[in-house]
């Protein structure tokens, strides 16, 4: 169980003149612990607590067989609040102390303590601390801090038994504890550990030993000289980026075709030999409606790509295929020639996309009917004809995809090798064709030199 101290007024706030007289060159009169007319320094300051004007009083002193500290004193005369704290003097010291002292009789109470804020309070008889840094630094007694560990239990237990009985309930019965501590029926362990090595536990024997306190000194941890401030923290670790390759995004949609609510999975791949692409797919549960799309992942390549295949065998149907909506798709053979964007994005096999182009003519509602040329209907049926027999393998053809965003790709069986049947050419577009990619308006520097023309 762990306790803070009772709510303690802020620090001194906007200073006025001291009551005692300054020299004419200093605001206040310089204090020394060895000053023995040393009298308290008085600054006007902010009471925390009525938020009207107080007096602290500050006094630097110096504890026997320890060291100096600057004890500050707080009080208000309109609501009576008052504050007591105390800070070191001196610098953080080269090594932790750890005061252990054992309590058995009355007098052990009356020692004078030095806590700061940086020192942890432990009462092991008890399972009991006062966690570092939840107390401002006191000049107190043993007694004073088991009444100011009371006092920081007793402060919310009106909320508690409002909103927590049952935790209140054990509270008070811990207080009960603490306070028959006080009065010594049997002795107990306080241990005082202060990484900063700047509180302090009187012996009254000194400077002989006192053989109930033992006063232990180490070297702090590296986290200890981070809490000090010793140490710059360590580096915080950057979370794992999340990699979207190893799972399927899934994101609500409707179905193209009936409008019935559907769910579209997407996935990042990485194309070997190529780039990374988006695949989405759309599978309606409602009428069976299966569709894929797929997205370039990178940018528009400085140069265009142009890709020939020879088609020479049936195994040339399984190579995967991506053609990007900007790839336009050209059978020489078949005098057959499908333009930019139609059939958008796929990443299929080439026999998938042999099937797309003829699903595409042949289902045409324009060619189709009563009202449809006897003429067109038949070269429509020879078209499918011989793109019949280029799937079977019975007919060899070019296959040529021309991208002018360099973001299609025809899978080579032979890579990193070279495929004796594909000929990948790079060029350089041509203003139409960045003018229908929208990269003629396009103004990716020096645009900064224009914006402070057009200002």
């Amino acid at each position: 169980m762990a306790a803070s101290g009772a709510v303690e007024a802020g620090p001194p706030g906007a200073a006025a003149a001291p009551s005692s007289a300054p020299a004419r060159d200093h605001l206040f009169r310089p204090i020394s612990a060895e000053d023995e007319e040393l009298q308290p320094t008085e600054i006007e300051s902010l009471c925390m607590n009525c938020y009207r004007n107080g007096m602290t009083r500050l006094l630097l002193t110096k504890i026997p067989f320890f060291r100096e500290i600057i004890v500050s004193s707080f009080s208000c005369e309109h609501c009576g609040w008052n504050n007591t704290e105390i800070q070191s003097a001196g610098r953080i010291q080269d090594q932790g102390v750890r005061y252990t002292l054992t309590v058995r009789a009355q007098e052990d109470m009356n020692r004078e303590v030095v806590k700061t804020d940086s020192a942890t309070t432990r009462i092991p008889e008890l399972d009991f601390e006062i966690p570092a840094f939840s107390q401002k630094g006191a000049l107190t007694t043993v007694e004073g801090l088991i009444s100011r560990a009371i006092s920081g239990l007793e402060q919310d237990q009106p909320t508690r038994r409002a909103n927590e009985e049952a935790v209140a309930e054990r509270i008070d019965k811990f207080i009960v504890k603490l306070k028959e501590l006080k009065q010594v029926a049997s002795p107990f362990t306080l241990v005082i550990d202060d990484p900063s090595g700047n509180s302090f536990v009187e012996n009254p024997h000194a400077p002989q030993k006192d053989e109930s306190l033992e006063i232990t000194r180490y070297s702090r941890t590296l986290q200890q000289e981070e809490m000090l401030g010793l140490r710059a923290g360590a580096p915080e670790e950057k979370p794992e980026e999340e990699d979207f390759r190893k799972e399927v995004l899934q994101f609500n949609t409707n179905c193209p075709e009936c409008n019935a609510p559907a769910q579209t999975n997407m996935k990042l791949v990485q194309i070997p030999h190529f780039k990374e692409v988006i695949i989405m797919a759309t599978n309606c549960e409602n009428c069976g409606h299966r569709t894929n799309e797929v997205k370039s992942g990178g940018a528009i390549e400085p140069l265009g790509t142009r890709i020939t295949f020879h088609i020479t065998d049936p195994s040339d149907m399984t190579r995967d295929l991506l053609k990007s909506e900007t790839c336009s798709v050209e059978i020489p053979e078949l005098e057959f020639e499908l333009g930019m964007a139609v059939l958008g994005g796929k990443f299929t096999t080439l026999e998938g996309m042999l099937n797309d182009i003829r699903e595409l003519v042949t289902k045409n509602p324009f060619t189709l009917g009563d009202s449809s040329n006897p003429g067109q209907a038949a070269k429509l049926q020879e078209f499918s004809q011989k793109l019949d027999q280029i799937l079977e393998g019975n007919m060899k053809a070019h296959f040529i995809m021309d991208d002018p965003a360099g973001n299609s790709y025809l899978q080579n069986v032979y890579a990193p090798e070279d495929d004796p049947e594909m000929k990948v050419e790079q060029y350089k577009r041509t203003f139409d064709q960045n003018e229908e990619l929208g990269l003629n308006d396009m103004k990716t520097e020096g645009y900064e030199t224009g914006l402070a023309a057009q200002r």
